[in-house]
């Protein structure tokens, strides 16, 4: 199997700006860990690459509702899950074979490994708050696992 990369983005709260889609320009897929607040941001992002989606908490109206809280997205035989708020994670990661969990809803990016498992919040790529980095993450799959990356876009 080639390295597979996957764009990893969050809270964009309405604003795509393009440090955030150039950085995720060029993988393989695109998981958005929710509070897009705008639909046509998915629309953008579609045009990229195939996009995986799951709803915020501060998403709301009709073309939110279409959103899951929760997915598992399998990529190359690689199960990750997709939820905003990581607390509110009703999977067992390891009962069911996860080799990532992504999230986001904090906007303080991290990238850690516990218990096998990668857990990545690729922080908050939409506007600057309470002077917390701008980014976006990356995962990288191939053979042996899955590994993440955190970029800090420079806004």
């Amino acid at each position: 199997m080639a390295c597979i990369m996957v764009g990893v983005i969050s809270d964009t709260h309405g604003l795509l700006r393009p440090e955030a889609l150039a950085a995720v320009a060029g993988t393989a897929h695109i998981i958005h860990a929710g509070d897009i607040e705008d639909g046509e941001a998915l629309a953008v992002l579609r045009r990229l690459a195939p996009v995986t989606a799951v709803r915020g908490n501060c998403d709301r109206g009709p073309w939110a509702s279409e959103l899951p809280v929760q997915t598992v997205v399998t990529i190359e035989g690689v199960h990750i899950a997709v939820v905003h708020d990581l607390y509110k994670l009703t999977l067992d990661a390891k009962a069911a074979g996860l080799a990532a969990v992504v999230s986001g809803h904090t906007h303080v990016p991290a990238c850690e490994l516990r218990d096998g498992i990668l857990y990545l919040n690729p922080g908050s790529a939409g506007p600057r708050r309470s002077g917390k980095p701008v980014s976006v993450g990356r995962l990288r799959i191939e053979i042996g696992g899955v590994s993440g990356e955190l970029i800090t876009l420079g806004a």
